[in-house]
């Protein structure tokens, strides 16, 4: 019988695999970055920086930002957009999808876990 995901479950599953990122020798995110790294990971449109800001409703500059920390962390890159030349579309990269893969798997094995994992004193 499967459990419900309630709130409450939902939230400790969230908690648990953000610490597990944290835990992990990787690139510490922001929220806003983490954001920026699901949505070109997890939707298969071209993302472009005016498109997250539109979808964050935060202004380009932060979606700039974000994306310049994401690059130099080498989990996305820009690339041209062919619809628009005057436009940049967000890329993931290698090490990005590969970041993704690892965030996955942390949400299922606390998921798996009842997502309650306990705290080490």
């Amino acid at each position: 019988m499967a459990t419900a995901l309630t709130e409450d479950r939902l939230a400790l599953i969230l908690r648990d695999t953000i610490v597990g990122t944290v835990r992990r020798d990787g690139p510490d995110l922001s929220a806003r970055q983490f954001a920026v790294l699901l949505i070109i990971s997890i939707e298969d449109d071209m993302h472009t920086v005016r498109g997250l800001a539109e979808r964050l409703n935060v202004s380009k500059p932060a979606i700039t930002r974000s994306v310049d920390r994401l690059t130099e962390l080498g989990l996305a890159k820009r690339g041209p957009d062919p619809r628009d030349r005057r436009s940049v579309l967000v890329l993931r990269t290698k090490r990005g999808r590969e970041f993704f893969a690892d965030v996955k798997s942390l949400l299922g094995t606390s998921a798996k876990d009842g997502g309650g994992a306990k705290r080490s004193a």
